[in-house]
């Protein structure tokens, strides 16, 4: 009767359940005493909690992040101009509830992609969806769009991203096809989904770097009006990180 019965929780994409019975029947001692509700209550308990486990593990698998990263392993040891309590304040994710912007910046080697995953990481623990592109490789796969006619489902699929993370913003001239899918892209987002952009250049540069004044002005308006900030400085960690010792040179 117990195996039929597991069989058809799992039949039923119960399996959450279906462990927690599992583990009711071969723990006797512990669960035998406890009266029939308090017992189904936890078996609900832990369909609900595999459930959200399986929603987390399927939104950081779509996400593409370019990192592994938490917001628990940020290093706040060397002066990079941010703050736990900064950085805790994100992590609370009400700036995506709030379909707010978050601006990333600062030299090469500053730790700004990984803090950003680290964010879409923690995101996605909170049940947001999340994409991460490298600017490159989004308007690539938009050029592609239009050549096989699934551009405008391609837009409406972005729209749909909760948190978009786009990463290298400014570190290629931009093509007028592509300054006009940026527009698209930010016309979509705005006041309803969340961006996350990640570049090299300071905020102020971003104008010059659109190279279009009219399609600057529109873009940036959508983006940065309602955008939290966070200008990063200080070395680059990933040459900190990749001194070698003096036993690690070869000889």
């Amino acid at each position: 009767m117990t195996t039929q019965t597991l069989t058809q929780l799992r039949q039923l994409k119960l399996s959450g359940m279906a462990n927690a019975l599992q583990t009711q029947m071969e723990q006797v001692g512990t669960y035998e005493g406890l009266p029939f509700i308090e017992r189904f209550d936890l078996l609900l308990d832990q369909e609900s909690l595999s459930r959200d486990q399986r929603k987390q593990e399927r939104l950081i698998r779509q996400a593409k992040f370019k990192l592994r990263a938490s917001v628990q392993e940020t290093d706040y040891q060397h002066p990079r101009n941010i703050t736990q309590s900064q950085i805790a304040q994100l992590a609370q994710s009400d700036w995506i509830n709030r379909a707010q912007n978050l601006l990333v910046t600062g030299p090469c080697g500053s730790g700004k992609t990984y803090l950003a995953c680290a964010l879409g990481h923690n995101a996605c623990l909170h049940g947001y969806s999340v994409r991460y592109y490298r600017l490159s490789r989004l308007l690539l796969e938009l050029t592609q769009a239009k050549a096989d006619g699934t551009y405008h489902k391609q837009l409406k699929q972005l729209t749909k991203i909760q948190l978009l993370v786009i990463d290298d913003w400014g570190l290629e001239p931009l093509k007028p096809a592509h300054r006009n899918d940026l527009m698209e892209i930010m016309d979509d987002r705005h006041g309803s989904a969340s961006t996350l952009m990640i570049s090299q250049l300071p905020t102020d540069q971003w104008y010059a770097s659109i190279g279009d004044n009219t399609l600057a002005d529109a873009i940036l308006d959508r983006l940065m009006h309602n955008a939290h900030r966070l200008p990063l400085k200080g070395e680059s960690m990933r040459k900190r990180m990749g001194l070698l010792t003096d036993g690690e040179h070869l000889g």
